[in-house]
């Protein structure tokens, strides 16, 4: 009985699916930690991990330079990729899901705006809070966001008590248009330095910005995946419509309203420590669905798998393929994600006809 349990799980494609994702995450990390304009080992690169989280290393000695290139440079930029590519593929694939709309992303309802006025705003002003220093701009980033989705909640509330898809999407569609012309208007006052600060930043880097960065990021990944991951049901019912939702005794207002949350502190946290990185939401999650199917109890962990994995490898691409300078990584995921989205509505526009 336990043999045909095993080969039962052996024969099941999911399983192989979450094995492939992960193992493919954990060689596109490594390939992170390896390839930059100074080569480490890898047995001094995995003795460096091992030593710094679980106090186990296998060699004598590691010269110091080596040591902070991997711990203090290279892996804090890798886990910051994959935090926020994770919580944008996450978010998008949550967006999609409840608006039931493919060209939905982490950036449909205005968050990711109000983030990135937030940082800009920043930026324009030389802004440094006394206590945060350096922090100033994500953690204002952060906040402007939050604000951001209580003011489109309060435009939804104020035109639909039951919390609209069409109503949600047409106030993130406003939120959204009003806070870019603001921003292009901050740019337009500033001076050519303030101006390249701020268009750099828009374009989205995880480069140098250290452990702290990744702390920063973090509780609301953690909170964000919690909330999604609890209400995949809900997302699954919403597929079938609010009507039909309503009917299998799901609360439709409320599981809105928790997965908005949810994919809300995903997208501002991911903007505020790394700018505004397009395509990622857009596209991976269209992939795990071609593979997957519409389930979101694995859309969602596959998701936030493969955009980890997709991030890790475009800020790979961004600072080695025109090394020693560095592209925008936003630059890269719309280089890639643009065709690879194409290619997409064509092969499901074909498919329909046929």
């Amino acid at each position: 009985m336990q043999n045909l349990s095993i080969r039962r799980l052996l024969n099941n494609k999911i399983v192989w699916l979450y094995i492939f994702s992960g193992g493919l995450l954990l060689c596109t990390g490594l390939l992170g930690l390896f390839l930059s304009s100074v080569t480490v080992p890898v047995p001094t690169i995995l003795h460096i991990v091992l030593e710094k989280i679980v106090g186990m290393g296998w060699l004598q000695e590691v010269p110091k330079n080596e040591e902070m290139i991997i711990w203090n440079i290279r892996l804090p930029r890798v886990v910051l990729a994959f935090c926020v590519g994770a919580s944008l593929a996450l978010a998008g694939a949550a967006f999609q899901g409840l608006l039931r709309n493919p060209l939905a992303d982490p950036y449909t309802i205005g968050v990711s705006s109000g983030a990135s006025l937030g940082a800009v705003l920043v930026l324009f002003f030389q802004v440094s809070i006394i206590g945060l220093g350096s922090f100033t701009l994500p953690v204002v980033a952060i906040i402007s966001g939050l604000i951001t989705l209580i003011v489109v909640f309060g435009l939804v509330q104020l035109s639909s008590r039951s919390l609209a898809i069409e109503t949600i999407i047409l106030a993130g569609i406003i939120v959204s248009s009003f806070i870019g012309a603001l921003v292009s208007l901050i740019i337009s006052l500033g001076d050519k330095d303030v101006m390249t600060q701020i268009i750099y930043w828009l374009y989205g880097s995880v480069g140098m910005r250290g452990w702290e960065y990744v702390q920063l990021i973090i509780p609301f990944m953690v909170i964000g995946t919690i909330i999604l991951f609890y209400h995949y049901r809900e997302l699954n019912a919403l597929a079938l419509g609010e009507d039909a939702a309503d009917h299998i005794g799901v609360n439709v207002k409320k599981g809105k309203a928790f997965i908005l949350v949810g994919a809300s502190l995903l997208t501002g946290a991911a903007v505020a420590v790394s700018g505004s990185i397009g395509f990622v939401g857009l596209v991976v999650p269209h992939l795990v669905r071609l593979v997957i199917g519409p389930n979101h109890r694995h859309v969602l962990p596959l998701s936030l798998l493969t955009g980890g994995t997709f991030l890790i490898l475009a800020d790979l691409l961004s600072r080695t393929i025109i090394a020693p300078k560095e592209l925008p990584i936003g630059v890269v995921t719309a280089l890639i994600g643009a065709p690879v989205f194409a290619f997409l509505l064509i092969r499901e526009r074909m498919g329909g006809r046929g």
